[in-house]
């Protein structure tokens, strides 16, 4: 299964040592085919690049919104763990626009998924779920990482 980890907004910015630890995350996810980060400046741009992805089944996104299904990780594990024996080749865990996202984005989401209450930037909601997709693969994989606390 192929991981991407997208956000909507602004271009990140080389030599950010948030975007070098997202990227450590990421090549670490080793229960993962590959994973890669990438942006898109609008939500329109996200929603066709998404019709496009060509494979032997569509992309599954996961989109975050503080409207969304708090989850442990473990949850979060068995969810992704559910997509992968379905067959699932490509999940996508993307971080909306600043205003939110539209209803006919949500719409589209397999997956609403909320890291609570808390409002933050993306460069930080994206650190938070890159080290979630690394947590999830030492889960899946039995690595001793993830201790449950």
């Amino acid at each position: 299964m192929q991981i991407s980890l997208i956000h909507v907004g602004a271009s990140l910015k080389s030599g950010d040592s948030v975007n070098g630890l997202v990227e450590q995350y990421l090549m670490k996810s080793s229960a993962f085919k590959g994973c890669v980060s990438e942006f898109f400046r609008t939500e329109s741009q996200l929603l066709e690049w998404l019709t496009r992805q060509q494979g032997r089944t569509a992309p599954v996104a996961v989109f975050l919104d503080s409207r969304g299904r708090q989850l442990t990780s473990e949850e979060l594990a068995d969810w992704v763990r559910t997509r992968r024996d379905e067959g699932s080749q490509h999940l996508v865990f993307a971080i909306g626009p600043a205003d939110g996202w539209s209803r006919d984005a949500l719409a589209r989401a397999q997956l609403v998924l909320s890291f609570g209450k808390l409002t933050m930037a993306h460069s930080l909601a994206r650190l938070v779920m890159a080290e979630q997709i690394y947590r999830i693969s030492t889960i899946l994989t039995g690595h001793p990482y993830h201790t449950g606390h």
